[in-house]
């Protein structure tokens, strides 16, 4: 996302054309329709009347909107609109009409409860799309319950196989499972688009935060399913490759990772250890992870004459894989980061850029993250309501004003 594309109101994203509309809230499904949104799509953010939760989520704020909410709703309209009233319920029908994509995160069953299910929306609007993000599916044992991110990924095996034997099990930093949900939802919402092509109905899909919590516990759940063992916590280590770990230099630590025997022997020789690519101890991944600490002791007495940067730049200029360890204000200032245009700015707002980048259909920022209910009166136009009738509306509570009912 171009600082150019970031400013242009004229940008054709591949997802032009599109519209969805999004009753989803936290994280999975804003974060899945900020990347259609950023590509052209027009998401319609519908939030119920205390508004999306994560608006609460800080500090930091922006006026009254936590960065939590900011940094994954950009490129929305918003519409606050009670869906427990039947005149909520009328709007949204109304606003299906025209729309390819609805998503929504609510619990299995809501919907139904509602007299607008699945099997409804697919009589009435047979081209729909109709995503639904959840925690454990609508059936199973589990089904119906409420999902967490962190929850699933200590139910998932994930934190069990993070940590090292001195701190224990430890919840992965980012939101992961979350964030992983959406871009699933996202991928298969593109499949059911790209087979509606050819048969001209929408379908239903679903994505779990628990399926996918086990579907990228990769490379454990492959290595169970081969020796039937779990996995133990190696910190920083990978279980499958050596070296593939932390170390100090004279700076900071770098990150080393070695994926095969003739990287190792090239790293070895970078470094001014060739013996080390053909030592016994080493020489076979097998070898390396046989004597784990035996090779880390011998490359940390190499790197701990070394300085980060300046090594890991050689290493990197000669194929290899190292990195420095930075922090996040290091890695949004870095000069690579700067240079590709990871960050795109408009007005107050900063952010990170899509990482999808397109040779024609560029990604842009439009619109800056919205405040609550900031377009309904825009929204509701352009699907025929009055301004009468849009007070009237407002006055009964079916659509909400700027002040969410706290």
């Amino acid at each position: 996302m171009s600082s150019e594309a970031a400013g242009s109101e004229a940008v054709m994203g591949a997802m032009s054309g599109l519209r969805v509309i999004d009753l989803t809230r936290v994280l999975g499904g804003p974060y899945c329709t900020q990347i259609l949104a950023d590509h052209g799509a027009d998401v319609i953010k519908v939030e119920p009347p205390a508004g999306d939760e994560v608006r609460d989520w800080g500090p930091p704020f922006h006026e009254e909107d936590a960065a939590y909410f900011v940094g994954i709703n950009r490129n929305k309209r918003s519409i606050g609109l009670d869906l427990a009233s039947e005149g909520g319920r009328i709007v949204l029908l109304k606003m299906l009409e025209t729309a390819d994509v609805l998503i929504e995160n609510f619990k299995p069953g809501t919907l139904e409860k509602w007299g607008i299910g699945n099997e409804v929306l697919r009589k009435r609007f047979p081209r729909l799309v109709h995503c639904r993000i959840c925690g454990f599916g609508a059936d199973g044992p589990r089904g119906g319950n409420p999902g967490y991110d962190a929850i699933i990924q200590a139910m998932t095996g994930m934190i069990a196989a993070t940590g090292s034997p001195e701190s224990g099990p430890m919840r992965i930093g980012v939101p992961l499972v979350d964030i992983t949900t959406g871009l699933h939802a996202a991928i298969g919402i593109l499949m059911a688009l790209s087979e509606r092509q050819r048969s001209g109905q929408g379908q239903f899909l679903e994505t779990t935060l628990y399926e996918t919590g086990l579907a990228i516990m990769h490379p454990h759940t492959a290595n169970y399913f081969m020796h039937g063992k779990p996995p133990g916590l190696t910190g920083n280590e990978h279980p499958n490759l050596v070296p593939y770990a932390i170390f100090p230099t004279k700076t900071d630590d770098i990150f080393i990772g070695v994926g095969n025997d003739g990287t190792f022997r090239k790293l070895a020789k970078e470094i001014g250890k060739p013996e080390l690519g053909t030592d016994p101890r080493f020489a076979r991944n097998k070898d390396r992870i046989a004597n784990r600490e035996a090779l880390r002791a011998e490359l940390a007495a190499v790197f701990s004459q070394h300085e980060a940067e300046p090594l890991c730049d050689r290493l990197l200029a000669a194929g290899l894989p190292a990195g420095p360890v930075q922090k996040i204000d290091q890695a949004l200032t870095n000069p690579h980061t700067i240079h590709r245009g990871d960050i795109i700015e408009k007005d107050w707002y900063k952010g990170v850029a899509s990482p999808i980048r397109l040779d024609r259909s560029k990604p842009s920022l439009r619109r800056l993250p919205p405040k609550f209910s900031q377009h309904a009166a825009e929204v509701l136009g352009e699907f025929g309501y009055s301004s009468a009738e849009i007070d009237a509306m407002v006055e009964k509570g079916t659509v909400c004003g700027p002040e969410r009912k706290r």
